[in-house]
């Protein structure tokens, strides 16, 4: 039944030079039963990311990685969508490249939207099973805080509103970006809110989000703001 379904596997980057190269063979290690391509929209990484991707297409060929990059830094929300224009696949599995979520977790996404016809299937963190691993106890608090916060004034109809590891079907995925206006990591949550609202079929699996081995964390004071402010626009506009 897997094979009648190809994946497009959406990966962001910027200076994520020392991470990619495993996050590929991690994705080629489980995924070597299924149909799948990963498209890498690279945001003009000043570390020499795209050399290295260029390097893993020669191993792995062109037609399995495709980079696409882009001139500047532009967001995340943007980055599936130029992404998405270039995806062969049936579904679209999105996911950060610095480690934090392991491709391992990728075949039992695909098993349950097999099992249950779901549009979509998001990672979570906050179901018997997930977890974290590396953070400090004030960053814990912070998540779980923005969370329950996220929780109570927008009811998603999912435990990990924050969660950016996540498989749609390519046509759900794609009327969702059409819609959402948020940029950086509220996108995420935007997308979730709105796939509910609109009533697409979630499923959740648990997962180990662990904390980047290299490079430093995109999230910042700006990103925080950013995020207080979505969920403002998204209590009153959905």
């Amino acid at each position: 039944m897997a094979a009648r379904n190809k994946y497009s596997i959406v990966v962001p980057t910027y200076n994520e030079r020392l991470n990619i190269a495993l996050v590929v063979y991690l994705i080629f290690k489980h995924l070597k039963d299924f149909d799948f391509e990963i498209i890498i929209v690279d945001d003009a990484s000043p570390d020499g990311t795209q050399d290295v991707v260029k390097q893993l297409q020669q191993v792995y060929g062109e037609e399995r990685i495709l980079l696409r990059p882009r001139p500047m830094k532009l967001g995340l929300g943007t980055a599936y969508f130029h992404g998405l224009k270039c995806a062969s696949g049936d579904f679209i599995v999105i996911m950060d490249a610095d480690l934090s979520h392991h491709p391992k977790y990728i075949p039992s996404f695909i098993r349950k939207q097999i099992e249950t016809g779901a549009s979509i299937v998001t990672g979570t963190r906050y179901v018997q099973g997930g977890g974290v691993h590396g953070w400090s106890l004030m960053r814990k608090l912070t998540s779980r805080g923005a969370n329950v916060l996220a929780q109570t004034l927008l009811w998603p109809g999912v435990s990990d509103l924050t969660g950016s590891f996540r498989l749609y079907r390519k046509s759900v995925l794609e009327d969702l970006i059409v819609c959402s206006v948020s940029k950086g990591y509220v996108f995420q949550m935007e997308m979730i809110v709105r796939a509910s609202r609109e009533g697409h079929h979630i499923e959740e699996v648990p997962i180990t989000f662990v904390d980047r081995v290299y490079g430093s964390s995109k999230l910042g004071g700006s990103e925080i703001v950013e995020y207080l402010k979505g969920l403002v626009y998204l209590f009153f506009a959905t």
